[in-house]
């Protein structure tokens, strides 16, 4: 699904910057009351038949909302989640703190440094080059990211909920998916469209996915098509379609 470093830099379709109007912060609040309530009613009122499909895909959905936030928080670095300022901060903020406690101020710097920088060593989303597997740049990711007053407020907020819920539905539907979306949003939106050798005239030394909509919804809101976010980084995810004119 992912073009090889040898093929040609990625044709993107350029779409104008449209006014946000208000349905930025619809989606962001679709996707925040929509994880929000799911969980609550996950954690408190669900009991899980393990010998079923059903609570395998409750933990993807889970997942996928989990994602989601992060993508949120994403669009509002690029200040295209509210063209009001304020509203704007104030969820970025809200969703990358209900992802693992992510603090929005120390986040937006270096999502900016990661564009200004991309694929060389100020960036600080890159692996050094001299190995880059999946499992040692995932934790040179999460070393450059997680902190530790974070792993605390988790653990505790852990300790916290499973005095109120169920251990098993919690482990499950709350730390489950945080983990799978933090692998997700790695995978999809890191180590494919930057692991390699680029192309000396791939100014945004990325690749992009084939164009499919619905997998690249699913697989991570759109960001698959990584080069043309770069190239095009003031359209938020919604928008991100539209610049794929070419597979």
């Amino acid at each position: 699904m992912v073009q090889t470093a040898q093929q040609a830099i990625p044709v993107s379709k350029r779409v104008l910057p449209a006014p946000l109007g208000h349905t930025g912060v619809v989606i962001a609040l679709g996707i925040l009351l929509t994880w929000a309530g799911l969980l609550v009613f996950l954690l408190g009122f669900y009991r899980p038949d393990w010998q079923t499909p059903w609570p395998y895909l409750l933990v993807l959905v889970q997942t996928h909302l989990y994602t989601g936030l992060f993508i949120t928080a994403h669009d509002a670095m690029h200040g295209v989640v509210s063209s009001n300022k304020r509203v704007n901060t104030v969820l970025g903020t809200v969703v990358a703190f209900l992802f693992a406690y992510n603090w929005y101020p120390r986040l937006l710097p270096r999502h900016h440094q990661h564009h200004r920088h991309v694929a060389t060593e100020a960036d600080p989303d890159f692996h050094d080059g001299k190995h880059q597997g999946f499992l040692p740049w995932l934790l040179r990711f999460a070393l450059n990211y997680v902190t530790w007053w974070q792993i605390g407020l988790m653990a505790l907020t852990y300790n916290l909920l499973k005095q109120a819920f169920p251990v098993a539905n919690v482990i499950a539907f709350w730390m489950v998916p945080a983990v799978l979306a933090t692998v997700q949003l790695f995978f999809f939106g890191t180590y494919l469209p930057h692991r390699g050798e680029h192309a000396s005239d791939n100014q945004h030394k990325s690749r992009t996915q084939i164009r499919h909509h619905v997998w690249a919804f699913v697989s991570c809101y759109f960001f698959g098509y990584h080069y043309e976010h770069h190239d095009q980084p003031y359209l938020p995810w919604w928008r991100l379609w539209r610049t794929k004119e070419h597979g």
